[in-house]
């Protein structure tokens, strides 16, 4: 891989744990991701016109083959600054059944409204009485003209049909586009590990949209490095600010969703554990959890096809299927997958941070000039006492442009 493309690990950042083949959350079997960006217009913020930075990002646990087999499923909130639907019913059933989808907080309701006619247009069958889908979001009204509906039920739906395995892109893509990370550029990152457990293998992987943290507060590798790149920090400095106080201009706000997904046979109380241990892998990376971050997780597994259904029982049929088993890994055995989920977090946000740092003019512009900074991974490298990665030219990477 040369410098240019190089990740987070590849570019000599230490990360403890054993990746999956793409260090992605597409290592798990099955799980696919689509992703849309809409990056159009510049200068003054004009609600309906732009600028535009925004995007989707879809999950779907099962791929388009296993809509409507349930996941067993699990969630938790650290902070309730945001929103995640269908939740309730998650917390309810233990199970999760249709796709996930991942925008601005404003795009909610047309992604929820794609997530419907979507999944009603491949399997009537699913929502011929009622289906609850889940929709995340995190803020990048610094950036985007969050009020303007650039993201329609019509855009969602494309994104679900894109949806594919393979690598996952990271930085400023899909729903992630507009977001900031630790006063950077942050958005979409992913990240994976390969767990052992008698005698069989399987995967966490993490897909992270990282909006978060104040730039004090950011830590690399075990390292404090907020105080050293203090420089450069235009969303907690200048203008904006004042001005923009009552629209999210607070240091630290934005939001974090993380989804969790495994191929390890769990329980879905077991899930909800798994979910609980994200803010330890985010801690990792400096943050205390702000309180005008809305920071909310969900974990699946898998595993255990065919169980956990909610179907209407209906004769026969009802009889046939009195009973369901599932196989899960021992409570008391469960540490090495909630130490895949720490590890996994805190690289996919490293990812994210670092992707960005290709961004033409080594920032993003945005609204009304907006911009934030990519994370200037040069002098991340020098502070960690990491030699600069080389291309196959040997050119240096700069962390500017490529």
């Amino acid at each position: 891989m040369s410098a240019s493309t190089a990740r987070a690990r590849e570019l000599g950042i230490p990360f403890r744990g054993t990746p999956g083949p793409l260090n992605s959350i597409t290592d798990v079997p099955g799980l696919t991701v689509g992703m849309t960006t809409l990056i159009h217009g510049d200068g003054p913020l004009v609600v309906g016109s732009g600028p535009v930075r925004t995007g989707v990002t879809a999950i779907l646990p099962r791929g388009i083959d296993g809509l409507g087999s349930p996941c067993a499923a699990g969630w938790y909130s650290l902070n309730g600054n945001g929103e995640m639907t269908g939740t309730t019913w998650i917390e309810e059933s233990g199970a999760l059944d249709v796709p996930v989808l991942i925008s601005n907080t404003h795009a909610v309701g047309a992604c929820h409204t794609a997530a419907v006619r979507w999944v009603g247009e491949r399997r009537p069958d699913l929502v011929s009485a009622w289906v609850l889908p889940v929709v995340a979001e995190t803020w990048d009204g610094y950036l985007n003209d969050i009020n303007g509906g650039h993201v329609t039920p019509e855009i969602a739906m494309a994104t679900l049909d894109a949806a594919t395995g393979g690598p996952v892109a990271e930085g400023s893509v899909g729903g992630g586009t507009g977001m900031n990370c630790y006063g950077f550029k942050g958005g979409s990152g992913t990240a994976s590990r390969v767990v052992d457990h008698a005698g069989d293998r399987y995967v966490v992987g993490v897909f992270v949209q990282a909006n978060f943290g104040s730039r004090h507060e950011l830590a690399i590798a075990g390292v404090h490095l907020g105080d050293q790149l203090a420089d450069d920090d235009p969303m907690s400095e200048g203008d904006w600010f004042e001005r923009d106080r009552r629209r999210g201009g607070v240091s630290g706000a934005g939001s974090v969703i993380v989804i969790v997904a495994t191929d390890a046979p769990l329980l879905p109380h077991q899930c909800t554990a798994l979910a609980r241990r994200v803010p330890l892998g985010l801690a990792r990376t400096g943050t205390s959890g702000g309180h005008f971050s809305g920071d909310i997780f969900l974990a699946f597994s898998t595993a255990n096809a065919g169980a956990l259904t909610s179907d209407i029982p209906l004769g026969e049929t009802a009889a046939a299927e009195a009973y369901q088993s599932m196989r899960f890994v021992p409570w008391g055995q469960i540490d090495p997958l909630y130490e895949a989920v720490v590890q996994s977090v805190e690289e996919a946000v490293v990812n994210a941070l670092v992707a960005n740092r290709h961004l033409p003019g080594g920032a993003m512009i945005g609204r009304d000039g907006h911009r934030s900074p990519a994370l200037p991974v040069d002098r991340v490298l020098d502070a960690l006492g990491i030699a600069p990665a080389r291309d196959t030219t040997g050119r240096h990477d700069q962390g500017g442009e490529p």
